[in-house]
């Protein structure tokens, strides 16, 4: 468990992974030299990983779903053969109404439906439910965040070199601008000028994962919100809420869907009853995830 300096430092790397070391130690009111070593001891003890995550629309990964899955007897099997699919970015064995539920990630509806096929495909899988993801309002783990400014539809496609930055990186968030100069064939400048214009167009957001052992989380769950209206207003609402690390509209079962983590059981019941008694929810299933499979978004391939 993190005191209270480390989770504030967590916290600022979250915000901004390549925070400087004089930057942090600024924020969390330590010296710099103090800042430095705690940062090191977080990523040597992996309680925190560094990571560039990249925009999708960037990936040019432009379908998302949210996938539940109804397995017959022990679901150990279906599970691997799922985190073996590449489409296929987060993967939870649970309690519920369905063994497994998948987050799944494709070019468009078309390669989508192939994934989906294919998932239907797995042994000792019974069936599917899709939901069809419209908007990604929140995503702890991506720049879709209700405080972060949406990438605008002008920024410049990445070449051939903002790739290969984007692939390092996604390896490890803090590489010097020297290594990624020498990596990419630049100057030092011209490499800087490219991650910080990567950066503020929101082609990538540089985070830190944290190891949910390491800031009390001890569970984790989903559920799905039905409305009387508009999703817009429940699912911005929901974001809002502590604990809320991920919430998206779109079509299928329900209207909008959440993912959520708590320190203990209490907790996490609580922010449940907080989401069910949203203003404009009328129906709504929740699920425990067990065990997570896979939690894995790198789209692009180390240079």
């Amino acid at each position: 468990m993190l005191d209270a300096t480390d989770a504030a430092l967590v916290a600022a790397l979250q915000r901004d992974g390549r925070a400087s070391f004089q930057e942090l130690a600024a924020e969390v009111g330590v010296s710099r030299e103090a800042a430095r070593a705690r940062v090191q001891r977080l990523l040597d003890r992996r309680e925190v990983r560094i990571v560039g995550i990249v925009a999708p629309d960037v990936l040019g990964l432009g379908a998302l779903a949210h996938v539940s899955v109804e397995v017959v007897g022990d679901s150990t099997a279906a599970a691997r053969a799922l985190a073996g699919r590449d489409a296929v970015m987060f993967l939870s064995r649970t309690a519920g109404r369905r063994q497994l539920v998948a987050d799944v990630r494709a070019r468009d509806a078309v390669a989508l439906d192939d994934e989906l096929t294919a998932i239907r495909g797995v042994p000792a899988v019974r069936g599917i439910e899709v939901f069809r993801c419209v908007e990604l309002v929140k995503d702890a783990y991506s720049s879709a965040r209700p405080e972060l400014p949406p990438r605008p539809h002008s920024a410049p496609d990445p070449d051939e070199r903002d790739r290969a930055l984007l692939a390092l990186l996604q390896r490890d968030g803090r590489t010097s601008y020297t290594e990624l100069a020498e990596r990419v064939g630049l100057s030092q400048a011209a490499t800087r000028a490219r991650v910080l214009r990567l950066i503020e167009t929101g082609a990538v957001h540089v985070t830190g994962l944290v190891a949910s052992a390491a800031v009390g989380v001890r569970e984790a769950a989903g559920i799905g919100l039905g409305v009387d209206g508009s999703a817009a207003p429940v699912a911005r609402a929901a974001a809002a809420i502590d604990g809320v690390n991920f919430v998206m509209t779109g079509h299928g079962r329900f209207d909008v869907v959440c993912g959520v983590d708590a320190p203990d059981r209490s907790r996490l019941l609580a922010i449940l009853d907080r989401l069910r008694a949203t203003s404009g929810v009328v129906r709504s299933e929740s699920w425990v995830h067990l065990e997570i499979a896979k939690e894995d978004y790198a789209h692009i391939s180390p240079v």
